[in-house]
């Protein structure tokens, strides 16, 4: 693919220093580590498409590092036109690419190719969830033979009739059927029972999967660690937590705050002005909210309402007559908070997070609403997935502020660059068109 792409997009009088027979060859030696890193990508059997968009973005940002330092080391010129083109041409290829492939496997593994023989040990909860997902229809390329367990009799009555022993005949029978994979779904209390698979997987070449206790309480992705030689499971996975994902927000924050406060004078003089005519009282609404890990930092807005005494501790409503003309204009637009960019600059604020809220709600939502706090993991945001999916405004339910917490939640496990773009370039969208939960 990548000699495909050097011989389209790399031109042959690109300037009259430059070798373009080495250009392609420096193209091609430095795609080599990165197509070692990543080879192993589609044995993955179960893969989701913006997994394999992440990976296409990392791929060919570690091609990009490692073109420029051989193209520093070995002092030739290519035009920058040039080298975007390329790039640009590679991560869709790649991305077409790859997409494709996975589709072509998943239609491959339905027909009955390129399966797997699986067996499970323990026909209970456990296991029964663990056959729900091997047997699903997502072309994951399984092929479940079925059950072995000692009790029988307290076995789901849907499943008894795949039943295919206990646990002593686990090992006859995957000699003589070929077994790939054995999945244990054993109680750790059958510590005996889980080394002897243990062994017999290791005997006959069988690889082993243990499902861990904690999938009996916890129905979720689990992330996986070490500490030491100890292994600790996470009950989600944050990207953020990842210092390299953090710089790279926070880079991302610094030039989007920066850029808004350099062009300062032509947003704040007028809105300001307008403010001030609308009603007696300053320009901008400072309030305490809940911010990184729990910690209190006072938000900046313009203000957008008349002074009132319930402004820290009553919502805004639909057709709450304590706002003002100009702030209902502000509001609607979300030009009131544009006076957050401070706090993002100061690092208080990301640019995208879960929005912040004031004191009282914190107290009151944190008591009756389950992970609640955890919405604070992470620093909040000027906008969030939770509003450019329609969860704004007032909360006038429970059902409303508890869609607002998963969505929250949801962003802080699935973190990356592109999302936050997405996010980005939808609330402008929605800015523009007008958003109805913005009163």
């Amino acid at each position: 693919m990548v000699f495909l792409l050097s011989c389209l997009f790399l031109p042959p009088d690109l300037t009259d220093s430059f070798n373009r027979k080495i250009v392609w060859f420096v193209l091609n030696i430095a795609y080599i580590p990165v197509s070692i890193m990543f080879r192993d990508v589609h044995n993955n059997r179960v893969t989701y498409i913006d997994e394999l968009l992440l990976t296409t973005t990392r791929s060919v940002l570690l091609y990009f590092l490692i073109f420029l330092s051989l193209s520093m080391f070995l002092q030739f010129e290519i035009k920058t036109k040039t080298l975007a083109i390329f790039f640009v041409g590679l991560y869709v290829a790649l991305n077409l690419w790859w997409i494709i492939v996975n589709r072509l496997l998943k239609y491959y593994r339905r027909k009955g190719y390129n399966f797997r023989r699986v067996v499970i040990v323990g026909a209970g909860k456990t296991g029964l969830m663990l056959y729900n997902e091997l047997g699903s229809d997502m072309g994951y390329g399984y092929k479940f033979l079925g059950f072995f367990d000692d009790n029988p009799s307290e076995t789901n009555d849907g499943i008894k009739s795949q039943l295919l022993g206990c646990t002593d005949d686990v090992e006859k029978f995957c000699k003589e059927h070929k077994v790939d994979e054995i999945y244990c779904a054993l109680p750790g209390s059958q510590d005996n029972k889980i080394i002897n698979l243990i062994q017999i997987s290791e005997r006959n070449s069988i690889r082993f999967y243990i499902v861990p206790e904690i999938r009996r309480y916890v129905l979720r992705r689990l992330n996986f660690q070490t500490l030491g030689a100890i292994p600790l499971f996470s009950v989600r996975e944050e990207p953020l937590q990842k210092w390299e994902f953090r710089l790279i927000k926070r880079t991302m924050d610094l030039i989007i705050s920066g850029i808004v406060l350099l062009l300062f004078p032509l947003w704040f003089v007028p809105i300001a002005i307008a403010v001030k005519r609308s009603s007696p009282g300053p320009v901008l609404f400072r309030q305490k909210r809940t911010g990184l890990m729990g910690k209190e930092f006072e938000c900046l807005k313009f203000r957008t309402m008349k002074l009132n005494s319930e402004s820290d501790s009553k919502q805004a409503v639909r057709g709450d007559d304590r706002i003002t003309k100009i702030g209902r204009f502000l509001r609607k637009t979300s030009l009131d908070e544009f006076p957050q960019f401070i706090n993002i600059f100061k690092g208080e604020m990301s640019v995208v997070g879960p929005r912040p809220h004031m004191l009282k709600h914190t107290k009151e939502y944190s008591a009756i609403i389950d992970k609640y706090m955890v919405r604070h993991f992470i620093k909040p945001g000027l906008t969030g997935w939770a509003q450019v999916n329609g969860y704004r405004g007032e909360t006038k339910e429970l059902t409303q502020m508890e869609m607002r917490v998963k969505h929250d939640i949801w962003y802080i496990e699935h973190w990356n660059f592109l999302l936050d773009i997405k996010i980005i370039l939808l609330t402008i969208w929605q800015a523009v068109k007008g958003d109805d939960n913005a009163f």
